[in-house]
């Protein structure tokens, strides 16, 4: 029975998908929706096969530069929640920054970058970096703060450094709220590089998207929505995966827990 329940809990999201794309198609033709407005999906996957090529090219450019700001925005994030957690002063005095940095859309600021850092690849990278840092620093923050201080201050009695405690206490404890929010990051990782492309770039997912908006060329709007879609969905898969490298006793754990 529970072999049973696992497998329709896996497959029910499948099926789900499979009957909102059924009805999605019924509804367009029954009701004879012009394809300037809304196509159905299987005109969409039309779109994609027809474009393949084209898509491929501006997908990897869009992908190239969520990887370079995801990965930056990674490196980053751990270096400032490190400093934050060992130098109490420093978080005093950043924190209320970080949080006040998050009430400034984005949106606004992508044109500057373009004014200041040209129309190449590094405006759309610095936009993946500022929506991806926050997530991932305030997870391992907030893992790192959570720590047992009664643990702490046992390896602290028998002498251990600052980095010692953080390698064998702080971090092991707190790795799996940094996946969390990685996981987070990495969902928006392609949508940020989509907005940058949006205000402004010469090829890219997001460019695609606005010629095709201009064009009214709905369907090939929905197609890179698509692969956007399933790009951030494989970039969360490739973050559990390694979480699951990493950090095998959690998972043992949470089967134990529901088993």
């Amino acid at each position: 029975m529970k072999k049973s329940a696992s497998i329709v809990n896996k497959i029910s999201p499948y099926i789900t998908v499979i009957l909102l794309l059924s009805i999605w198609e019924v509804l367009v033709r029954l009701e004879h929706v012009p394809q300037y407005i809304l196509p159905g999906p299987v005109q969409i996957l039309k779109t994609l096969a027809a474009s393949h090529e084209l898509l491929l090219m501006h997908t990897l450019i869009t992908l190239e530069e969520a990887l370079l700001g995801f990965v930056l925005a990674s490196a980053i994030a751990f270096v400032t929640a490190f400093m934050l957690n060992n130098i109490n002063w420093l978080n005093r005095a950043l924190y209320p920054v970080l949080i006040l940095s998050q009430t400034i859309p984005i949106i606004t600021l992508a044109p500057l970058f373009l004014i200041w850092f040209g129309w190449g690849m590094l405006p759309k990278i610095i936009v993946v970096i500022l929506v991806c840092f926050f997530p991932a620093a305030i997870s391992l923050l907030n893992g790192l703060n959570s720590i047992d201080p009664d643990l702490v201050n046992l390896f602290r009695s028998m002498g251990a450094s600052r980095i010692a405690i953080f390698n064998m206490v702080k971090l092991p404890a707190a790795v799996p709220a940094f996946f969390s929010g990685l996981k987070i990051s990495a969902s928006y990782s392609i949508m940020a590089a989509v907005i940058g492309e949006w205000l402004g770039a010469q090829q890219g997912l997001g460019y695609y998207m606005t010629l095709s908006q201009k064009s009214f060329r709905v369907d090939q709007v929905l197609a890179a929505v698509v692969i956007i879609s399933l790009l951030s969905l494989l970039l969360v898969k490739v973050i559990d995966f390694i979480e699951y490298s990493l950090t095998p006793w959690n998972h043992f754990k949470e089967e134990w827990i529901n088993s």
